[in-house]
């Protein structure tokens, strides 16, 4: 009960920071999770990500949801999910609330540009550390390349890069496993027949 609420109250704090989507989120979760209480690797929190990206839903809630399961199953689950969605329940009602007046006010604004400004910042500290942090094979670097064209110069919707790049990867290890078999076999072949 005990782990279940700092779990509830570590993804509350996450909630309650993560402006800009998934991707800022990843910072704090690590920070968190993986150099505070070292309850998780770094790697996990990738894998978990990855297959946030590749469910129905928003990224974000999907990690938490990911996180919180590998900690302690459904409880857990629900604890994470729960923790993170509750800032922004609780914002957004305050702020529907009172958004003519929020949008009258400069300050507010000037705020709210300032946020998306590091957003920014956190989105490309954690670009690069996926980016250190992947595989770097000729294959992979090929899935980047095509998916980063179909992204940004033919304006394929993420979903289908998403299980396009899944597909492949897929098809890419059963070839490798494959041709790694048939490599194996023919190596043992060649010893028999030097015997």
């Amino acid at each position: 009960m005990k782990k279940l609420l700092k779990i509830f109250l570590i993804f509350f704090k996450i909630g309650s920071f993560t402006f800009g989507g998934g991707y800022a989120m990843l910072p704090i979760i690590k920070r968190e999770l993986v150099d505070n209480l070292n309850w998780i690797t770094e790697e996990d929190i990738y894998n978990y990500y990855a297959i946030g990206q590749s469910t129905p839903g928003i990224i974000a809630v999907n990690t938490a949801t990911m996180t919180g399961y590998s900690l302690k199953g459904i409880k857990g689950a629900l604890a994470a999910t729960t923790g993170f969605i509750m800032p922004s329940l609780i914002i957004i009602t305050l702020i529907a609330s009172f958004f003519k007046r929020f949008q009258q006010i400069d300050l507010f604004q000037h705020a709210f540009a300032a946020i998306q400004i590091a957003v920014v910042a956190l989105i490309i500290d954690i670009v690069i550390k996926m980016w250190q942090k992947s595989d770097k094979t000729r294959a992979s670097l090929l899935i980047f390349l095509i998916a980063f064209l179909l992204l940004v110069i033919f304006k394929i919707s993420p979903v289908f890069v998403i299980l396009g790049s899944a597909a492949a990867g897929i098809i890419i290890q059963y070839l490798r496993g494959n041709l790694e078999t048939a490599y194996y076999d023919y190596q043992n072949k060649d010893q028999g027949s030097d015997k």
